[in-house]
């Protein structure tokens, strides 16, 4: 039986589909947020995908695990008018080049961070970090990677994840990130309408049918799968969470009260363990808050930035 073909009754074969093409910014980034501020960017030895927009102190966004830069399409907008932001695609997610699967870790994204950070010659005054991005910030603030006068945490998963995606982030994730066929399964199946709205609903987040509809572009990547369940499989918290007591910088830690996948009560214990963090729940949003209420999630940043000398008070 030729690769390509199905074992069916005699006289009959089946072609499986072809595989869906890996996301390339020239040919699926015309319509994507934000493309005028797109380019892209080589700095050790990855080629990133990055947007700057806007003018001002320095403000970097980082995405969670499985999304991109389109996740912060409309809060980008929103900052742009006081602050210069800029953000990226972590490794392997939707058009940034995939690191070696031994540094698909917190450590090693970190680090690939910081690279890139250096060559684009940012130095941010806040940092903003959705799920696993927050994680990621606050890595590279204990490694002195960066030293931003305060990090926004957006349901961050710095206590881990809970329900079906919490049991990724965990040595299952290890043996489907080995096994290759995972996830053609997955992008194949997440192209089913019905499969997606299910993932975007268990977010607790109410999202418009175009901004679905990026995530399915994503989902139906097997490269962009593939480099999530990496991440997922390289994921290992204790050693960050050993460092929480000894975090120097300040933490504004918000959650969404309907946020289906990071429990929004965690804040309140984090905000006991964080020497200089805050929390703040914002009530009927889910963890893709800063998509679902973009204008409110500046204002949080924006409030940020002032409290702790990142962005001059406001005039009378």
């Amino acid at each position: 039986m030729r690769p390509a073909e199905l074992n069916l009754p005699a006289g009959r074969t089946r072609r499986r589909p072809p595989a869906h093409p890996r996301l390339d910014l020239d040919r699926d980034g015309a319509h994507w947020p934000n493309r005028e501020a797109s380019r892209l960017v080589r700095a050790g030895g990855v080629r990133w995908h990055v947007q700057q927009m806007g003018t001002g102190p320095d403000v970097l966004l980082v995405h969670g695990t499985g999304a991109s830069t389109h996740s912060f399409g409309a809060l980008a907008l929103e900052l742009a008018g006081r602050f210069r932001v800029t953000a990226c695609d972590l490794p392997g997610h939707g058009f940034t080049d995939r690191l070696p699967s031994a540094r698909m870790t917190l450590p090693g994204m970190s680090d690939a961070l910081a690279d890139l950070l250096a060559a684009l010659d940012v130095r941010p005054a806040v940092a903003v970090g959705h799920s696993a991005g927050a994680a990621i910030l606050i890595r590279m603030c204990l490694d002195g990677r960066i030293a931003p006068r305060v990090v926004v945490s957006l349901n961050g998963a710095l206590s881990g994840f809970r329900g079906p995606i919490g049991r990724f982030f965990s040595p299952l994730a290890q043996m489907l990130a080995l096994n290759p066929l995972v996830p053609r399964v997955f992008a194949r199946r997440a192209r089913d309408p019905a499969v997606l709205a299910n993932l975007v609903e268990r977010t607790g987040s109410r999202l418009s049918p175009d901004q679905v509809a990026l995530y399915g572009r994503l989902a139906a990547d097997p490269d962009h799968v593939s480099a999530a369940l990496a991440m997922m499989a390289g994921w290992d918290l204790g050693a960050l969470q050993a460092g929480y007591a000894r975090l120097k910088t300040p933490v504004v830690l918000v959650a969404g009260s309907r946020d289906g996948m990071v429990p929004a009560d965690q804040v309140f214990d984090l905000e006991r363990r964080i020497p200089h963090a805050r929390a703040v729940v914002l009530r009927g949003l889910g963890h893709l808050a800063h998509e679902e209420a973009p204008e409110a999630i500046a204002a949080v940043i924006e409030s940020a930035a002032r409290e702790h000398g990142a962005l001059p008070e406001a005039g009378p």
